[in-house]
């Protein structure tokens, strides 16, 4: 194998850094992970999984900084920018045109990479010829970050939000960039805005969500797509459902893991997803008829009830291969609670902590823990389960709920309760019911006024076990999971009006599992004896303040390439008043800092937003400092705006 640097020119004059993983055999096919996350420092680590694909597989793997990130020129104009997708097929087009590559090109990656994946997918540059999206989206309004049910998502504000902002604005590597890096530095801070601001314009889905959205125009992909997702991650839902509205040739790989590694997520079990990736890529970037494509094209695994655990090292289940979807054994099953009572929901700001976060990852951004708290401030509906009940697919509630404003959220959680009365998160979800008619036209509610609504759960696969309950636990908030609703009060719910329709499995599997290779082994642990900052999540109930706070904090300290030392640290905060929700607040800070033989660099990012019952509040400051007679100095820029909240 040969490592090399390239840089690839785009149409404008801006070059693009890359490193190139070359294999012995040429010429070869060219496997691209293209990403903002900075491949000579922050995420330098995956240059071991690149290796393997090109030692194993005999690829050759590009790894690309995006325009305006690492040390690629240009400016980082915004997520999945319509001129990211223009770079990359472009990068594609110059990488096929090398004399050592075959002119067949993959792409694949994760979070990010797997997003522009599907999105550089969707243009069709010929020389594309397979993708491989991990933990990735097809609809970046609905299944992303920022908004969840039409509600501004809240945890998520602390941490990868506001953490981009400080990410974007590190200078290019002295090293790799040369002479003039400092300037590209300074045209970098000059020209870079956090993307926090123009996402909370844009608080109803509409022509900016839906560029980069695969959904619902599916047929604008015609290479095979292999999706990968996990139960735990907050990209489930595309696996299932894209899988039935792609039409080209396309897999499923669908683990119990959180945003993190098929070999390392908490939690297991767990696969190596390299020999996977490479099989997808050899079927269609080399003609090789290894099968791939013959057998089961979905491979799930079927959670079995499992005691909740936020930092559960594996979940009970099995895989299952089944050869269609919706599979031929899947039936649904309506569930009514029994009785004709009027029930009632007290709305308040702080239900949903012990669910915190519908991505989980690595600590602190743990697995949902025992849901008993946050079930006894709901609306509970209970059903036995007399024998084992299997599900595959989306829960989906209709219910009838009356407000008493025009404004009001709606949470549903399915619940696996154990007989000692402990309750596991089976599925979840959230709906702003102004938009119970869409996303994208939001209508007030009539006050007071019955109104029938329909919210559908995140795909889920659950075994529930004789024994158990089944519950539906109903609230007027998912926090901080989500920001919480403008107002309290109380929402009334039509009992007779309340149907579940479970996506049920009936019969025995009707294909063999499938099977995996085991991760491979951990390396041998490091002699480094450098102090790790602490892991914090805490969460905070103050009963004199009648509110709550979760506090989070981590970071890491870590050498890189070309002499680098790294210290990245994380702290966020976000709070909510417990009988005034359309009050509360978040806060975070970012830093990193590197220091390289020719310099020692340094950015922050701080985030101050609240929220009263019709505004948001944000201030975003940006740091970025550089010491000595050579340095930039002390350069911080500050953003303040005001935003309506347009019924949320």
């Amino acid at each position: 194998m040969d490592e090399r640097r390239a840089w690839i020119p785009m149409e404008d004059g801006v070059r693009l850094a890359a490193r190139l993983f070359v294999p012995d055999e040429l010429p070869a096919p060219v496997i691209v992970d293209a990403l903002p996350y900075r491949m000579d420092d922050l995420t330098a680590s995956y240059a071991s999984e690149y290796a393997r694909l090109c030692e194993e597989g005999a690829f050759a793997v590009c790894r690309i900084d995006l325009r305006g990130t690492g040390s690629s020129a240009g400016i980082a104009i915004d997520e999945y920018h319509p001129q990211e997708q223009a770079d990359l097929c472009a990068a594609i087009a110059w990488l096929a045109e090398q004399d050592w590559c075959t002119g067949r090109v993959g792409m694949y990656g994760t979070s990010w990479g797997g997003f522009n994946s599907i999105q550089v997918a969707m243009e069709r540059p010929p020389a594309l010829h397979a993708i491989v999206p991990i933990y990735a989206s097809d609809d970046r309004y609905t299944d992303d970050v920022h908004y969840m049910g039409g509600i501004l998502k809240a945890i998520d504000l602390v941490d990868w939000v506001i953490y981009m902002a400080a990410c974007n604005v590190l200078p290019p590597v002295p090293a790799v960039y040369g002479e003039g890096w400092r300037d590209e530095w300074l045209r970098r801070i000059e020209g870079t805005e956090p993307w926090l601001l123009r996402w909370l314009e844009e608080q109803d889905d509409g022509p900016y969500w839906r560029h980069g959205s695969l959904r619902p125009e599916y047929e604008r992909i015609a290479c095979p797509t292999m999706i990968v997702a996990g139960w735990a991650d907050g990209y489930t839902n595309i696996a299932l459902r894209a899988y039935e509205a792609l039409t080209c040739p396309r897999r499923v790989i669908v683990g119990p893991w959180a945003h993190s590694s098929t070999a390392t997520s908490v939690p297991g079990p767990h696969i190596d997803l390299v020999p996977e990736l490479i099989r997808w890529f050899s079927r269609w970037l080399r003609d090789e008829p290894n099968g791939i494509d013959a057998q089961p094209p979905l491979a799930i695994f079927m959670r079995r009830s499992t005691r909740p655990d936020p930092e559960l090292p594996e979940m009970r289940g099995e895989w299952r291969s089944e050869p269609t979807w919706p599979a031929e054994r899947l039936r649904v099953r309506t569930l009514r609670p029994e009785g004709a009572e009027t029930d009632r929901i007290a709305v308040r700001g702080d239900v949903g902590t012990a669910a915190w976060i519908s991505c989980a990852g690595k600590p602190p951004w743990t697995l949902p823990d025992d849901q008993r708290a946050d079930d006894a401030r709901s609306l509970a509906y209970d059903w036995p389960v007399e024998q084992e009940l299997e599900i595959l697919g989306h829960p989906r509630l209709r219910v009838t709920v009356t407000s008493p404003h025009e404004i009001a959220f709606l949470s549903a959680r399915l619940c696996d309760v154990f007989p000692d009365g402990a309750s596991a998160l089976v599925s979840r979800g959230v709906l702003n019911l102004t938009h119970r008619e869409g996303h994208t036209d939001p209508k007030p509610l009539e006050p007071g006024v019955p109104t029938a609504v329909e919210l559908e759960l995140e795909a889920t696969s659950w075994i529930f076990e004789a024994g158990h309950t089944l519950r539906l636990a109903l609230a007027g908030s998912d926090w901080p999971n989500t920001w919480p609703p403008p107002n309290a009060g109380e929402l009334t719910v039509t009992r007779t009006s309340v149907e579940l329709d479970l996506p049920v499995l009936e019969g025995r599997p009707i294909a063999p599992p499938p099977v995996f290779a085991p991760p491979p082994p951990r390396g041998r642990e490091s002699d480094d004896e450098t102090e790790q900052p602490p892991v914090v999540r805490e969460v905070e109930d103050d009963s004199v303040g009648r509110q709550t706070r979760v506090v989070t904090s981590y970071g890491s300290l870590y050498d890189g390439p070309f002499g680098a030392t790294i210290e990245e640290l994380y702290d966020g905060l976000v709070g909510v008043a417990h009988s005034q929700p359309g009050r509360a607040w978040a806060s975070a800070r970012t830093r990193y800092e590197i220091a390289w033989p020719e310099a020692t660099v340094r950015t922050e990012a701080h985030l101050r937003f609240r929220s009263t019952a019709s505004t948001y509040h944000v201030l975003v400051e940006v740091v970025a400092a550089e010491d000595g007679p050579d340095g930039i100095g002390h350069v911080e820029r500050r953003f303040e705006r005001r935003i309506p909240r347009r019924l949320q």
